[in-house]
């Protein structure tokens, strides 16, 4: 080994600082112990000494033989002056691992045509049809607009564009030619207010409802500079409380590979902070912690930075944990404590918080546990609760999840490269109803397409309509409510009446925001939607029994 190569093993070390989820560590080499050395000199080894973790992810996986320089640029400057205002450049982008895995990217960015895009909920064709969706959530953004999802490449864009989240700040450059584009999301879009530094509704019929946590599922663009649950620390770019309209700015990159997949390790992975707090907090409530069988995950403390990040390595591929990083309920927003009554701002840890546990649950995590609710509703007065998208949650005790079935089976199945005949995890997320020859029929061989089809549709219009019918009773008791606020009745009635409606709502929402019509666990839907029914007509009882003592 020259001498040269030899000042270059030791002092790359200092590599990688900018790079993906490194270990927080003391050594801090001097610049006047650097040679510059070109990025094709760089070795892998030489990046060990400051970063212990990567050492052991690197060595662990596929991956132990890629060079850094394949995600990480600008390495010859920072050798020769080590330090924050050096730091490599980190390719978050998919074309990073696209490199090398092209078939998958390509699949991710394929555009799902099946359904159109900003496919709203609320209207009569949709999960939760007029005027019932309205009313029984009026009160909260999502009634400005809440669609029905796209393909995964689409995911910040359809975000930043939705009528709820900025107020109508961010605006398509190509008015509705955008949805047959892809790629950087600010390619693609603009600030139409760029003067305006407010977050507040700026058309007619929208609203300001996004925040920096609820970003999260949609990119992780920003993970070298956020700490653990967002929490404020001056070595942390964003946080929980940062003004969300430039956070949004510094995205775009819908759902990065990394999020699943640890680039250094090429092991299965999550980083959702929320997530892994669920899973490793004191309580070991969640579903996981009561499975016997869960899949084990090595926690993970990173960061150069100067702050605490955290990621999770799985034992093997778990996509009910994997998925579930998104496709789960969650809270990402202000609220009310529910025993105090006062506002929960975006300092408060429980704006990023995963309960993990399914709909017969929620009622007593939220009020009673964490004691925080979402809002008010502007006819009852009451506080209510808004579900995210608990797919993971639901298919975890399903008859296809107790089978050994995981969300890739039926969402990105392996396929046959046409061309190639290479075998590959298709990344092409979608309903299986547009590929069933590659998912149900894997599985249940002896169906035709058209039987396949027939029980998917069967299966999800029995859900839809016990949602109708629990609309219905959700809809009369909170007439009822109204009703026996406008005729006196004592506060401790209303109360009791506000509480049957938040159990019925909890049990009826879940199934709004959940993206199967009940699919992905009949059984639990239907049990569910039965009980709020209960609830409403429990709630609709109070008013009615106190009224007629009244007379």
């Amino acid at each position: 080994m020259s001498k040269r190569i030899l000042i270059a093993v030791l002092v790359l070390a200092v590599v990688m600082v900018g790079g993906v989820y490194f270990n927080t560590v003391d050594a801090k080499p001097k610049a006047a112990d650097a040679k510059k050395v070109s990025e094709k000199d760089v070795k892998v080894e030489s990046c060990y000494g400051c970063h212990g973790p990567v050492k052991e992810l690197h060595k662990m996986g596929k991956h132990a033989g890629i060079n850094c320089s394949k995600c990480h640029s600008g390495l010859e400057k920072h050798l020769a002056n080590p330090g924050k205002d050096t730091r490599p450049k980190t390719d978050l982008s998919w074309q990073a691992c696209g490199q090398c895995h092209k078939e998958q990217m390509d699949s991710f960015n394929k555009q799902a045509t099946h359904r159109p895009a900003r496919d709203e909920k609320s209207q009569i064709t949709g999960r939760s049809p007029n005027p019932y969706w309205d009313k029984l959530m009026m009160g909260h953004g999502f009634t400005k607009e809440h669609n029905l999802t796209r393909s995964h490449t689409n995911m910040l864009t359809d975000h930043l564009v939705v009528d709820r989240a900025y107020g109508g700040r961010f605006q398509p450059k190509e008015g509705w030619n955008y949805l047959f584009q892809s790629g950087k999301a600010w390619d693609m879009l603009f600030d139409k207010y760029p003067d305006n530094k407010d977050h507040k509704p700026l058309i007619p019929q929208s609203a300001a409802a996004a925040n920096p946590v609820c970003l999260h599922c949609k990119t992780q663009d920003q993970i070298l500079d956020w700490a653990y649950m967002g929490d404020a620390d001056k070595g942390a770019k964003w946080s929980r409380s940062s003004k969300v309209t430039e956070f949004a700015k510094d995205l775009n990159h819908a759902l990065n590979c990394f999020m699943c997949h640890d680039p250094h390790a090429a092991k299965p992975r999550v980083v959702r902070d929320g997530l892994i707090e669920a899973l490793t907090r004191d309580s070991k409530d969640t579903l996981w912690h009561k499975d016997p069988k869960r899949t084990k995950i090595d926690v993970k403390t990173m960061g150069v930075r100067g702050f605490e990040r955290k990621i999770a390595i799985l034992d093997k591929y778990d996509t009910r944990l994997q998925c579930g990083q998104c496709h789960v309920e969650y809270n990402c927003n202000p609220g009310t404590d529910t025993k105090t009554g006062k506002p929960v701002t975006m300092a408060d840890r429980r704006t990023n918080h995963f309960p993990y546990k399914d709909v017969f649950d929620l009622y007593e995590h939220y009020k009673n546990q964490i004691n925080f609710l979402d809002f008010k509703h502007a006819l009852t007065g009451g506080l209510l609760w808004k579900a995210q998208h608990p797919e993971a949650e639901t298919y975890y005790n399903s008859k296809h999840g107790k089978a050994g079935v995981g969300c890739d089976a039926c969402h990105t199945p392996k396929v046959k490269d046409k061309k190639t005949g290479k075998v590959y995890t298709s990344h092409f997320a979608v309903t299986p109803k547009v590929q069933l020859k590659e998912t149900c029929l894997k599985c249940h061989p002896k169906w035709t397409e058209a039987q396949a089809l027939y029980s998917i549709d069967s299966i999800k219009a029995y859900g839809r309509g016990k949602m109708r019918k629990a609309e219905f009773w959700l809809s009369a008791v909170i007439d009822k409510i109204v009703e026996g606020k406008k005729a006196g009745l004592a506060e401790d009635v209303i109360a009791k009446a506000q509480d049957h409606h938040l159990k019925a709502h909890i049990l009826w929402e879940y199934w709004t925001a959940e993206n199967s019509d009940g699919f992905h666990n009949p059984e639990m839907a239907r049990e569910s939607l039965a009980r709020s029914m209960d609830e409403s007509q429990a709630g609709i009882k109070v008013i009615n029994d106190a009224l007629a003592a009244k007379k």
